[in-house]
């Protein structure tokens, strides 16, 4: 027997029919024979007692209940159900003006639920998901033609230290000649491929209403038209665009703010005349990827005869009113230029070693030195990580009163962590939105795409902004897939792992420089990740402190909550400060237990340099000894052996002494450039192939 809104899979435990349950047929005997084999034998073996609760047998002691009987007069998970839907709904509920009421029989999504089960809430799709897949198959398409064209680029940029060898061998030899740039018309394709002109950014479009939940893609060059209001049936709109800090972010902002009033003012989460919400997400990038976004940047933005058709293209397909003109007259009050360089450059996503974003207080701030080398991370040794990098990008919300949020934020990488992570790295970041298994704003969309806003506590911006900024900063995380991929602290815990087992093996050249630079590189990744972790405890304790205020304010207004069962502000705050706060703390450990080997490490070291100065000395008093004896006796044997020579008295020749310094000399002369060039062979052979420097100098954007 079946009923509305059974879970598929669930059936046979959930919907138990109560009649073969209860009834003492052969359908029940014969499952309690099945399942509970001794008990059925010592029934029958019994004959024809009586084997209710109440009977005795012929020895005048009471019998024991079967198995059978007990299990009929159970009620079943059917009549419990049943129940427990009666009793709630003979409560008194009252009815509130303005608010939609949910049914018993309405699934009402938790965010502690959707963060944490297994199945989705929202099942996917199948029009959108073959949709899905061939835009992906169109990316991986142009990524693989814009590839060729920079695998040639990457050629020619690194030949650019014309080798000793080349340069005397490339009138004869192919392979010896410097390979050929690419065309203009190539190198623009290639620049616009990997960092959009600002124009065409795509842009995601969401709208929230009761049992109602729409997406659209526009481009940045029409975002004016869509935050000027939103759709009738829309509680919320929520406005993503991947903007980093820059002069087009600021511009947008300062637009969005202007053109509408501000919600209520997060003041404690926010800073002071600032009343908006910013945090710092750790998120995870292709390594490969990465690294031909650095390449990119820094070998075009290099060639000026470039510039002026990137600049041209930059917003050639614009049709805001007001964005263009702000952007200049920001560059000029900044005393900087809007090139396409300067405006592509906040894309780039932060290494963890670039400074902290959080509390920057203008655009400027925002533009790092870019260099081509990404320094190598030691997550990158957990084989879970290998393909990874780990990066930081800023994550901005601003909200009006119309019920329109803005967010602001280049991140494009992995949130979620799972066991498919290195197919989450392979698909492009322009993609990354629809694949709600590894973005969290995809997933936040993704969660509300049924049900639209009745499942929400309130049906503001406010509570979704707080939704959001919870969901976001706590990322990154396994608990989505049920924990079946490691976690960042785990991970880091193995890593220090290694690195203590490194500690205690026998010396060996050069090995404790390379295990000092690691503890150095696991140690710096420790410190930032405590201290993005320590402005998120700082940030999620300051919004507690707001939305207590807003349900005082509501209270006191009499606004009561559109879903009473829905989760309120505060609960989600107060869930995202205690997993971050149990993350900064474990961290913190993390940090105390590295510094603590390493200092260790220090230690043995200098017990055993130690003991080795010991060893040294003697025999350093040995090598004295025979030098002192050498100093004596080789002046002597030295001349015995030249005036002792009589080259005309040896038989059958006719040599002279001039013979054999022309001889002896020549060989000794050889040997001895030998040895030079032994001794200086590997500044010859860099000088031979032309190699560059381990790390380039960066640019200043």
């Amino acid at each position: 027997m079946e009923s509305p809104g059974t879970p598929p899979g669930n059936e046979e435990i959930w919907y138990l029919s109560s009649e073969s349950t209860k009834s003492g047929s052969a359908t029940s005997k014969t499952r309690g024979d099945r399942r509970h084999s001794s008990s059925a034998s010592s029934s029958s073996a019994s004959g024809n007692r009586d084997s209710s609760p109440g009977s005795t047998g012929s020895n005048g002691r009471r019998m024991r209940p079967s198995v059978i009987s007990v299990a009929s007069s159970l009620p079943t998970v059917r009549e419990m159900h049943d129940r427990r839907m009666s009793s709630q709904s003979s409560l008194t509920v009252p009815s509130y003006p303005h608010v939609s009421s949910v049914s018993s029989d309405e699934t009402v999504v938790s965010s502690k639920k959707v963060l944490t089960e297994f199945q989705k809430v929202a099942a996917r799709d199948p029009k959108i998901e073959e949709e899905r897949i061939r835009r992906l198959a169109r990316c991986n398409t142009e990524y693989s033609r814009q590839r060729g064209v920079f695998d040639r680029l990457a050629d020619w940029a690194d030949s650019s230290h014309t080798h000793l060898r080349n340069q005397i061998l490339s009138p004869f030899l192919r392979s010896c000649r410097r390979p050929s740039l690419p065309s203009k018309e190539e190198l623009i394709r290639l620049a616009q491929h990997y960092y959009p002109a600002r124009a065409d950014v795509k842009v995601q479009v969401c709208d929230f209403g009761i049992g109602r939940a729409e997406r659209t893609e526009i481009t940045l060059g029409r975002i004016e038209e869509y935050w000027q209001s939103k759709p009738d049936w829309a509680d919320v709109r929520w406005i993503n665009a991947p903007l980093g800090l820059g002069l087009t972010h600021s511009s947008v902002e300062d637009i969005f703010l202007h053109d509408g009033q501000p919600g209520r003012e997060f003041e404690n989460g926010g800073k002071p005349g600032w009343p908006y919400i910013e945090t710092e997400v750790l998120n995870l990038r292709s390594h490969k990827n990465f690294q031909e976004m650095r390449d990119v940047f820094m070998i075009l933005s290099n060639m000026k005869e470039l510039d002026e058709e990137l600049d041209q293209c930059n917003f050639r397909n614009d049709e805001n009113s007001s964005l263009v003109s702000d952007i200049e007259w920001r560059a000029g009050h900044l005393a900087t230029t809007a090139n396409f360089w300067n405006l592509v450059a906040s894309d780039m996503p932060w290494q963890l070693d670039e400074g902290l974003a959080m509390g920057i207080r203008g655009p400027i701030e925002g533009l790092m030195p870019i260099s081509r080398h990404i320094d190598p991370q030691i997550l990158s040794t957990h084989p879970y990580f290998k393909d990874s990098h780990l990066v930081r990008n800023i994550f901005r919300c601003f909200h009006r009163s119309d019920g329109i949020l803005l967010t602001l934020s280049p991140m494009g990488g992995v949130n979620y962590l799972d066991k498919k992570l290195s197919q989450h790295l392979a698909e492009p970041i322009n993609a990354i939105f629809d694949n709600d298994n590894a973005c969290a704003p995809g997933y936040v969309f993704s969660a509300f795409a049924d049900q639209g806003t009745s499942t929400w506590h309130r049906r503001t911006v406010e509570w979704f902004l707080t939704y959001l900024v919870t969901e976001v900063g706590a990322t990154p995380h396994a608990h989505r897939q049920g924990h079946n991929a490691p976690e960042l602290d785990p991970s880091y815990q193995v890593i220090i792992q290694d690195l203590k087992r490194r500690r205690h093996a026998p010396w060996r050249k050069d090995e404790t420089v390379k295990l000092v630079r690691d503890y150095l590189a696991c140690i710096d990744e420790l410190t930032t990740i405590k201290l993005i972790c320590q402005r998120q405890v700082e940030l999620f304790k300051g919004m507690q402190q707001d939305v207590r205020k807003f349900e005082t304010e509501d209270n006191r207004a009499r606004r009561l909550p559109d879903n009473p069962n829905g989760e309120s502000m505060h609960e989600r705050v107060k869930w995202a400060l205690s997993f971050v706060k149990a993350r900064h703390e474990s961290f913190e450990k993390l940090l105390i237990d590295t510094r603590q080997s390493m200092e260790a490490l220090f230690q043995l070291r200098s017990i055993e340099q130690n003991e080795l100065a010991i060893v040294s000395d003697s025999q350093n008093k040995a090598i004295l000894i025979f030098t002192g004896v050498t100093i004596v006796f080789l002046p002597l044997s030295f001349f015995t052996s030249y005036y002792g020579m009589n080259l005309s008295t040896i038989v059958n020749t006719e040599r002279t002494e001039g013979y054999f310094w022309k001889l002896c000399g020549s060989i000794a002369l050889f040997i001895v450039v030998v040895v030079s060039l032994g001794a200086f062979r590997h500044q010859l052979r860099n000088t031979w192939h032309g190699r560059r420097p381990v790390k380039p100098p960066g640019s200043m954007v």
